[in-house]
């Protein structure tokens, strides 16, 4: 059954047609299971407009979603966590044993959706300590309409302005929830509000059609009167109360690590098999660095003088300080991006190794000011779900003026010649861009939103990691030695990425323990590692999924083809056309 139609969105059916048309149908598991997603995903997403204009949904029960912003305050609050807790109990209710593999799969996106959702609402009440959820949820709000043509330009500067008057609420939801907050947390959300500020008064506002002129600096002046407000509250009182932990205890990091990476076992089988990979990797890239080292520096030869760990170090050091000598410069970063873009699409099509999309929708940008603080190096924002035809950003944050020499440097060297095109493979060809326009094809509507707006963060982390080592395997980069042992690099990254989480969070590990991680047994450039540091206090359980999601994906290739016999590329088309299905679910519903 798809729900109506409405302005290029899909809107959700009234509860009496759907127990109309239910009755019709009958009271199958599989019916049950589609009306239950329908419910959950347009349900959700009325929660929050800002979300739902970048899932392509418009109008949801006769309002215009466009012009709203999310409900933060305390009473919309509880109604979300009564909603997750009823949806949570009538899913638990159904057998999921008797179930297609198709639902099964949608069945368990929702039960760890909801399970997460009330880890949040209920148990950690992250409203009542993290400022930067406010600021990034307005400045989401904003930035969408600005670049994202779901309507005419006249249309969406109305929703701008709409959604501008309402500001002041939103921030004074926040001044009023937040009773404690970690200082980190704090510090970044100042970084962003202080971009959104400039995106308002400066950027947006020099796009404005001169017929809304007035219109807009009516609203922009109510809006930055609030952001300046609450600027000054965050700078002169909240980060320094620092009142509150980043960390979650080893219970609680481990019961969202479940709802979040339900494919990963639990932290600590995690942290033995990282640990593990982590050893066999930099023995992989030794035995790699070796001849390069050779070439390098036959003066050294090869550091006999020192013990094996340290020679390990050295030599591979030293190797990799000489690739990362090869950089863009901070004026042909973007273009240089651009360009492994298309080198990284032609080399997937000559190689036939799955199907490209047709359309030519994504665009490469810089990183917009209030997202750089979150994402420091990249960011990916796919086409809307119900919306696909218009564009998906792939955005790169540029170097800013007036940055230390040393840290420009710092930057460009860990995102050197041979890394930035593992970056163009992992984010957009044939990594995260070529998942999601596949994912915006599933059918029927409810389940693409479910699958690509709620999807399992290891399928979507997992196969930007997996695809760019498959490329890399079929000679990308003409089977360099250099393209290989940046490729061993970037597994460490994602296997580091996941100890530090981990380590953090259960472990009490300190910065200095962190850094010594990343840079010493990682090789990162100390601009990234001190970088990754700070995302790994902002977030939980988000940095495993690389680590956890490639191993799944290679699993399922080898267990997909043992039974079907079938070729790289047929398991990667169908794999994909299924949206982010849980990855313990992702070849049962291939092969049902």
């Amino acid at each position: 059954m798809l729900p109506p139609r409405v302005r290029g969105a899909w809107v959700a059916p009234t509860a009496a047609l759907t127990a109309f048309l239910f009755s019709l149908t009958g009271c199958s598991h599989r019916t049950r299971v589609s009306r239950l997603t329908e419910e959950f995903v347009y349900t959700v997403l009325s929660f929050s407009p800002s979300s739902a204009t970048a899932a392509g949904l418009h109008r949801y029960q006769n309002q215009n979603l466009d012009g709203q912003l999310d409900d933060l305050g305390p009473a919309a609050m509880d109604h979300q966590a009564r909603f997750y807790r009823d949806f949570n109990q009538r899913l638990l209710q159904l057998d999921p044993e008797t179930m297609s593999a198709e639902d099964r799969a949608d069945w368990s996106i929702m039960v760890d959706r909801t399970g997460l959702a009330l880890f949040d609402l209920v148990e950690m009440r992250g409203y009542r300590h993290d400022p930067l959820r406010y600021v990034e949820t307005l400045g989401n709000a904003l930035y969408i309409p600005y670049v994202l043509d779901y309507a005419p330009k006249t249309e969406r500067f109305r929703h701008i302005s709409s959604r501008l008057r309402k500001v002041p609420l939103l921030l004074d939801q926040a001044t009023a929830n937040i009773a404690s907050a970690p200082s980190i947390w704090t510090k970044a959300a100042i970084e962003v509000n202080r971009g959104i500020i400039n995106l308002v008064d400066d950027e947006i506002r020099a796009g404005v059609p001169p017929e809304l002129r007035k219109d807009y600096d009516d609203a922009a002046r109510i809006a930055l009167a609030a952001m300046r407000r609450f600027q000054d509250y965050m700078e002169n009182k909240l980060q320094y109360l620092d009142n509150a932990g980043w960390t979650l205890n080893r219970d609680a990091y481990s019961r969202k690590f479940h709802y979040m990476l339900e494919s990963g076992g639990t932290p600590s089988d995690l942290l033995v098999n990282t640990e593990r990979e982590f050893d066999k990797v930099r023995a992989r890239m030794f035995d790699l660095a070796l001849p390069l080292h050779r070439a390098l520096a036959p003066a050294h030869k090869d550091h006999p003088e020192l013990g094996d760990l340290e020679r390990q170090q050295a030599v591979i050091g030293e190797v990799l300080e000489s690739i990362a000598s090869r950089h863009s410069t901070p004026e042909s970063l973007m273009d240089d991006l651009r360009g492994d873009v298309e080198e990284a699409r032609e080399f997937a099509r000559q190689k036939n190794l799955l199907t490209l999309p047709g359309g030519a929708n994504l665009q490469v940008m810089p990183t917009p000011e209030f997202r750089i603080s979150i994402a420091a190096v990249s960011e990916f924002q796919p086409a809307p779900a119900l919306d696909p035809k218009l564009s998906a950003f792939f955005r790169i944050t540029p170097i800013p003026p007036g940055l230390p020499k040393e840290r420009v440097e710092s930057r460009l060297r860990e995102y050197n010649f041979y890394r930035l095109k593992l970056l163009a493979l992992r984010t957009a060809v044939p990594g995260r861009y070529v998942q999601t326009e596949a994912a915006n094809t599933v059918e029927p509507p409810f389940r693409r939103l479910l699958r690509t707006v709620f999807g399992a963060h290891a399928y979507i982390q997992g196969w930007g990691e997996y695809a760019a080592q498959a490329m890399v395997s079929e000679g990308f980069s003409g089977d360099s030695p250099e393209m290989a042992l940046t490729l061993g690099k970037e597994q460490l990254r994602a296997i580091a990425d996941a100890i530090l989480d981990v380590r953090l969070h259960m472990l009490n590990m300190s910065d200095a323990e962190a850094l010594t991680l990343l840079e010493k047994g990682a090789f990162q450039e100390t601009e990234e590692a001190e970088q990754k540091l700070r995302l790994a206090k902002l977030t939980a359980c988000e940095l495993p999924g690389y680590f956890v999601g490639a191993a799944n994906w290679l699993a399922a290739r080898a267990e997909y083809q043992a039974a079907r016999g079938a070729s790289p590329a047929e398991f990667h088309d169908r794999a994909l056309r299924q949206g982010a299905v849980p990855m313990s679910s992702l070849v049962p519903v291939l092969t049902h």
